[in-house]
């Protein structure tokens, strides 16, 4: 892996690992109108020669070396809490970074997103400087939330402190909703609907109510993977049967509209 400092004469000094993506792609510029001027795998040393030729070149030295930079790393580390989404570069670096990592995700216990360039140019316009440390930078989670999905009803828009909500929480930190797939979610469901079916035919309450929790849980992951709410499945669900008449036919409830046996 080779560090490569680049040089837009008359513009900037600055540090990459991906020099093509980085200055052509992002930035505009064509083969011919910079230059490279050094590689190396060495972060300490390619960052050090970074902040001193931007000195001898009198371009803006930047506050951070680049070798302290979280998101000199091939996944950039961001932090979610319940109100905001911070990431680990100032706002004047933003904008590469988040450009570094498109297809990343970014899960917030509003939604779990995609980092699109169309969401990566929202957080760079709507992204402040958080008052802590000038070296980072927040988004709001529910203002990218209605970016992405606009919220219609508050009605249906999960509390932060829910279950649901603590749920979604653990998921993130497990690593399921950045690198789980629908398909073996499903399967765990299953699993799941198999054990609940051993704790009733035993009529063992402890586990028949295991093995719903466990459900719910996996339904709750199930969902936010496919860029749901399992509190939107559930009201969906209750709005479509609230209205509905029948009556209970061995054991179930039969809709005015189905056939009784």
């Amino acid at each position: 892996m080779k560090y490569k400092l680049y040089h837009i004469p008359g513009k900037k000094i600055g540090v990459t690992l991906d020099l093509k993506h980085r200055v052509e792609t992002q930035q505009g510029y064509k083969p011919g109108e910079y230059e490279v001027l050094m590689e190396s795998d060495d972060i300490v040393l390619i960052s050090d020669m970074e902040l001193a030729l931007q000195a001898l070149y009198t371009y803006p030295v930047d506050q951070t070396p680049y070798k302290n930079l979280n998101c000199n790393k091939p996944t950039m580390r961001v932090n979610v809490t319940d109100q905001t989404t911070t990431f680990p570069v100032p706002l004047n670096k933003l904008k590469g970074r988040l450009m570094d990592n498109l297809g990343m995700g970014i899960v917030t216990p509003l939604y779990s997103h995609s980092l699109t360039p169309e969401l990566a140019t929202w957080i760079q316009n709507n992204a402040v400087t958080s008052q802590f440390n000038s070296e980072r930078c927040f988004i709001y989670n529910k203002a990218m939330r209605n970016f992405e999905k606009p919220i219609e009803s508050e009605a249906i828009t999960p509390l932060s402190g829910t279950i649901y909500t603590k749920i979604r929480q653990w998921a993130k930190v497990k690593g399921i909703l950045s690198s789980g797939d629908t398909k073996t979610q499903y399967i765990k469901l299953m699993e799941e609907a198999g054990e609940l079916a051993e704790g009733l035919l035993k009529k063992d309450k402890p586990e028949i109510k295991d093995a719903i929790g466990d459900m719910v849980v996996v339904l709750t992951n199930l969902a936010s993977l496919e860029g749901l709410f399992i509190e939107d499945c559930i009201q969906s669900a209750y709005d479509v049967i609230k209205d509905r008449t029948g009556v209970m036919d061995n054991g179930t409830f039969v809709k005015f509209d189905q056939k009784l046996n």
